[in-house]
């Protein structure tokens, strides 16, 4: 299977927003999504892929503000573990703090840890990492892991939030670095790409 990932950084707050297809089979997820954007979409349609669904790695509104928009475009799905549904209630009162429009609630399904998803052949893992938030989890789709706000280049997650845990940042960071090996690529949330060798000494 020859999985590839495309890499955009979209939205004031600078997301990372990532389109993985299977080259082989042209089907596409959308893992984070931070606004409407033609750019992605141009992209997609350039590739001849198929956009199946959308996964979130938390419930935090800027990685969030684009689902409505995508759900509508491609009729597909997004997907949100459970643990963070209680965050999308609170898209407008970060939206408020910052001075920006209101939104509509973004409509997602909640998933559990026994649910399944499938990027062509390719069973793709979730591991929950609470930490950052309650409900934040990490995917790892073919030896790359899509780590969300929970690992970054040379830093984890903000845990001072009231939704964070300090405790169970750690928790979820010794788990990542006992699971994958060193060469295992990270694609965060915000900022540049690494690897779990890169990071594993820092914490």
């Amino acid at each position: 299977m020859a999985i590839g990932v495309k890499h955009f950084v979209k939205g004031r707050l600078k997301n990372n927003n990532y389109v993985v297809f299977d080259d082989k089979t042209k089907e596409a997820i959308l893992i984070d999504c931070s606004c409407a954007d033609d750019e992605i979409m141009n992209w997609i349609k350039d590739k001849g892929l198929t956009l199946k669904f959308i996964l979130l790695t938390h419930g935090h509104f800027d990685h969030v503000l684009g689902v409505n928009y995508y759900k509508k475009k491609y009729n597909i799905p997004a997907y949100l573990y459970e643990k963070d549904k209680a965050l999308l209630g609170r898209v407008n009162e970060y939206m408020d703090m910052l001075g920006w429009s209101r939104v509509d609630t973004p409509e997602v399904q909640c998933f559990d840890l026994t649910q399944q998803f499938k990027l062509g052949k390719e069973t793709i893992k979730v591991i929950a990492t609470p930490g950052h938030t309650l409900g934040g989890v990490c995917y790892i789709i073919d030896g790359n892991l899509f780590s969300g706000d929970t690992l970054f280049h040379g830093a984890c997650g903000r845990t001072d939030l009231i939704e964070s845990d300090g405790a169970a940042m750690q928790k979820s960071l010794a788990t990542l670095f006992k699971q994958l090996p060193d060469e295992t690529p990270v694609y965060p949330g915000h900022g540049a790409t690494t690897t779990i060798g890169d990071e594993r000494g820092l914490y």
